[in-house]
C-alpha cells in the first residue's frame, strides 16, 4: 500500500513541476518571440512533455503488469532503451528540478519585495523572463556535461585525524575509507579499475567500506568482488553489510548477503555481519566495529551496546552504512575515535543553489558528506563510486577519502 502511495505522491509531483516549467516556458515565447509559430511552439513543448513522460509511463505500465501476473517489476536492459528512454528522462527532469529551483528562489524574492516589484513590474517582469530563458539554456549545456563529468572522475579527498597520545606506531597510519561501489550495468569494469587503481595509487595501509559493493542481481557479484580484490594493502580490505549487498536475489536476502560475503571471502576481503575486528600493528591495535543497520535489518539496541562495549584496542573505528543519528551518538558515547559511513552517494543528484547542498538525500540525513566532528570524535560520511535509482551522478563526483593518522 505504501509502495502505491509513494508512486501516487511521485506522479502529482512530477506533474506539478512539468506544469510550472511548460508554463514558464509559454512565457518566454509570448514575451521575448511573440511572432514564434503557435505551432512550433505547441510542437516542442509536446515533444518536451513525451520525452519526459515515456519512461515513467512506461515504469508505472510494467509495475502494474508485475502486479498483475506476480512477477518481477522489469525494464529493458540495453543501449536503446538507455538512450532513448532512461537517460533523457534523468537529463530533462533534473533540468526541470535545477531550474525551477533557482526560479522558485527568484519568485519568492519577487513576494517579499513585492512593493517595489509591482511599481516597475513591465520591466522586471521582461527581466524575470529573461533569466529563466538564461537559466533554462545554460542547464541544458551544463548538466549533460556535469553528468558525464561525474561519470568519469573520481575525487581524492585527503583528511587527518589527529589524536593526543596517539601511539607511535600507528603515526602516519593511512586509511583508505570507501563506500558503494555498486556494481552493475552503469558502474561496469572501467569504472571499477579506474576507482582501484586510484585507491592503489595512495598507497593505504587500511582499507574499509561502508558496505553496498552490488546494486542488485547476482550478475555482478563476481565483478565486484574481483575488482575490490585488486586493492592493494598492508593490512588487508573490510567491509560492513550495505542496504544493496542483500537485494542481488529480491526476495531472498540471506542468499544474497551469502553470495556476497562469500565472493568476497575468495579474493581475501572480509564482509562482517555485526560483529569486531583487532588489526594488530607492532604493539598495539585497531580496533573495528561492523554494525550492520540497513533497509532489511535493523539493529537492537542491545547488540550495538554489546558490539561497542567489546572494543578494547587503542584506536577505535565505528564502520556502518548509514550515518543514522542514533548511531552517531553510540559511537560518541562509546568514545568511538572514528565513525565511518557511506550510503549518501554525496548527495547523487545535487542541485546548484545557494548557500544550500540541495538534495533529496537531505529527507533522509544532513550528513550528506563530508567530515563531522563530534566532541573528539571525527564522523566521515564518503560519496562512494556507484549509483541507484538514477543511474547518473550530477553535482556529486565519486570520491574516495584517505585518513591519515597523526599524534598531537
Amino acid at each position: 500500500m505504501w509502495i502505491i502511495v509513494r508512486v501516487l505522491i511521485g506522479i502529482v509531483v512530477l506533474v506539478l513541476l512539468e506544469y510550472y516549467f511548460t508554463r514558464k516556458i509559454n512565457r518566454v515565447f509570448k514575451t521575448l518571440f511573440p511572432e514564434f509559430p503557435v505551432k512550433n511552439k505547441r510542437l516542442i513543448i509536446y515533444l518536451f512533455l513525451i520525452l519526459l513522460n515515456l519512461y515513467p509511463a512506461l515504469l508505472i505500465f510494467n509495475a502494474l503488469y508485475a502486479a498483475i501476473t506476480k512477477q518481477s517489476v522489469s525494464f529493458p536492459q540495453n543501449i536503446f532503451a538507455d538512450y532513448l528512454l532512461l537517460y533523457p528522462f534523468w537529463v530533462l527532469i533534473i533540468l526541470i528540478l535545477q531550474v525551477s529551483a533557482l526560479f522558485f528562489f527568484i519568485d519568492l524574492l519577487k513576494l517579499i519585495f513585492y512593493p517595489l516589484y509591482k511599481k516597475h513590474k513591465e520591466k522586471l517582469y521582461r527581466i524575470q523572463v529573461k533569466i529563466f530563458l538564461a537559466l533554462t539554456v545554460f542547464f541544458i549545456v551544463y548538466i549533460p556535461a556535469r553528468i558525464i563529468y561525474d561519470y568519469y572522475n573520481v575525487d581524492v579527498r585527503t583528511t587527518e585525524y589527529k589524536k593526543k597520545d596517539l601511539p607511535d606506531a600507528l603515526s602516519g597510519f593511512k586509511i583508505a575509507f570507501i563506500s558503494d561501489i555498486q556494481a552493475d550495468r552503469y558502474t561496469d569494469e572501467s569504472r571499477l579499475l579506474n576507482y582501484v587503481n586510484k585507491i592503489n595509487k595512495e598507497k593505504p595501509d587500511l582499507v574499509l567500506i561502508a558496505g553496498d559493493v552490488i546494486t542488485s542481481s547476482p550478475d555482478y557479484i563476481e565483478t565486484a568482488a574481483k575488482f575490490i580484490g585488486k586493492i592493494k594493502t598492508n593490512y588487508g580490505v573490510y567491509s560492513c553489510v550495505g542496504d544493496h549487498d542483500n537485494w542481488a536475489y529480491r526476495q531472498d536476502y540471506v542468499r544474497s548477503l551469502k553470495e556476497v560475503e562469500g565472493a568476497l571471502t575468495k579474493y581475501h576481503v572480509e564482509m562482517i555481519d555485526n560483529g569486531m575486528k583487532y588489526i594488530n600493528i607492532d604493539s598495539t591495535r585497531i580496533g573495528i566495529t561492523f554494525i550492520t543497520n540497513t533497509y532489511v535489518s535493523d539493529i537492537s539496541e542491545t547488540t550495538l551496546e554489546n558490539l561497542s562495549a567489546s572494543n578494547k584496542a587503542e584506536f577505535q573505528i565505528f564502520l556502518t552504512h548509514q550515518p543514522r543519528e542514533f548511531l552517531i551518538n553510540s559511537a560518541v558515547k562509546n568514545n568511538y575515535d572514528l565513525f565511518l559511513a557511506g550510503h549518501t552517494h554525496g548527495g547523487q543528484i545535487t542541485l546548484l543553489f545557494p548557500f544550500v547542498q540541495l538534495t533529496p538525500t537531505l529527507v533522509e540525513t544532513n550528513y550528506i558528506k563530508g567530515d563531522y566532528y563530534f566532541g573528539k570524535m571525527l564522523a566521515v560520511v564518503c560519496g562512494g563510486l556507484g549509483m541507484s535509482l538514477a543511474p547518473v551522478r550530477y553535482n556529486s563526483t565519486p570520491e574516495i577519502v584517505i585518513i591519515t593518522l597523526k599524534s598531537i
